[in-house]
């Protein structure tokens, strides 16, 4: 599995791209590494790494196993190990993880629910 923290991640790094040229609407599952580069609504559904990359713009409710926000979502995020929310990524909504990461400068607005067991993806 790719490790996300403090990495940079490079394209070839994804099994999946949805590029910054797309808008989809719609659902979404998979089960290994996702970058979402340009516009999403509706349902992600996930097993994988899901990364929302700076520029990208998500409107869903998302379930994955891990979670790194750079760009904008509104919605609420359920990961089964890890979320995170870098300097340039926006969460308009709840977040529930194990383990939970917001750096300085990130936009935040929501509630944020730890548990001691990871919740079922």
């Amino acid at each position: 599995m790719i490790d996300v923290q403090n990495d940079f991640l490079e394209e070839e790094d994804f099994d999946t791209i949805l590029s910054p040229d797309i808008d989809f609407s719609g659902t979404l599952n998979f089960e290994k590494s996702f970058l979402i580069q340009g516009r999403f609504s509706g349902d992600i559904k996930a097993q994988g790494l899901l990364v929302i990359d700076v520029g990208a713009v998500v409107e869903a409710d998302i379930i994955a196993s891990r979670v790194v926000i750079r760009g904008a979502v509104k919605g609420n995020v359920i990961a089964s190990e890890r979320a995170e929310v870098t300097v340039t990524g926006r969460l308009l909504g709840n977040v529930t993880a194990p383990e939970i990461s917001m750096e300085p400068g990130c936009v935040f607005n929501g509630q944020c629910t730890m548990p001691e067991k990871s919740p079922q993806v």
